[in-house]
């Protein structure tokens, strides 16, 4: 029976770099064209080169992973993808940073038993780490916020004549179009843009009246 080894790397943004798993792999013996890389969040298993990979599983085969949090975030799914590799597919995996995480050097009763209890406690610390960097990332913008930090795209700053052109457009000189390609953005924005300048002026307008009643 010819064996296949396959190598899977995880990373949760394309920000991060995948070359320190990738050169484990390769130092591993495993051939690049039989590696898959997922950009995505380790929540579930629902990522198309995992997915392809496990397809591609058949029995004798081996997957190799850098550690048990690149293969996933989540402690049942993760006890539920090794029971399907090692039990449905008859295949084995290898968990480079954890000796005791690879079937191929388990298969006796005991290392079975102790490489359960070990996939388990990673798996669990692999989740509540998951769930402690939700926590800080929360904690963190709602921090920022509080500090006036905005999120999200840039504003686009409006032209020095807005205050001309939106007069042209309430005399309906020119379209909400026009003055949305002059000012250079989208139509729902240009609204917005204006119900903020409009919101602006009366505020201005209400500031002028309490000051000239005193």
């Amino acid at each position: 029976m010819n064996t296949n080894v396959y190598g899977y790397i995880r990373v949760s943004t394309r920000d991060q770099n995948i070359e320190r798993q990738m050169l484990s792999l390769l130092e591993d013996e495993v051939e690049r064209k039989n590696i898959y890389v997922d950009m995505q969040s380790g929540k579930d298993f629902q990522r198309p080169a995992y997915k392809k990979m496990i397809r591609r599983v058949r029995e004798g085969d081996l997957i190799v992973v850098k550690s048990i949090d690149r293969l996933g975030r989540n402690y049942q799914e993760i006890m539920e993808q090794w029971r399907i590799i090692t039990k449905e597919k008859k295949a084995d995996i290898r968990i480079q940073d954890m000796p005791l995480l690879d079937t191929t050097k388990t298969k006796d009763l005991l290392g079975t038993f102790i490489s359960d209890v070990v996939l388990q406690l990673l798996s669990f610390v692999a989740e509540n780490e998951r769930d402690n960097i939700r926590q800080r990332q929360a904690e963190g913008i709602a921090a920022a916020k509080a500090k006036g930090v905005r999120f999200g795209k840039p504003m686009i700053p409006l032209p020095e004549n807005f205050h001309e052109l939106y007069q042209e457009w309430q005399e309906s000189r020119i379209s909400v179009e026009e003055l949305a390609r002059i000012c250079n953005m989208g139509r729902s924005t240009i609204y917005r843009r204006i119900n903020e300048y409009r919101n602006f002026l009366n505020q201005n307008i209400e500031e002028k009246n309490k000051n000239g009643k005193k």
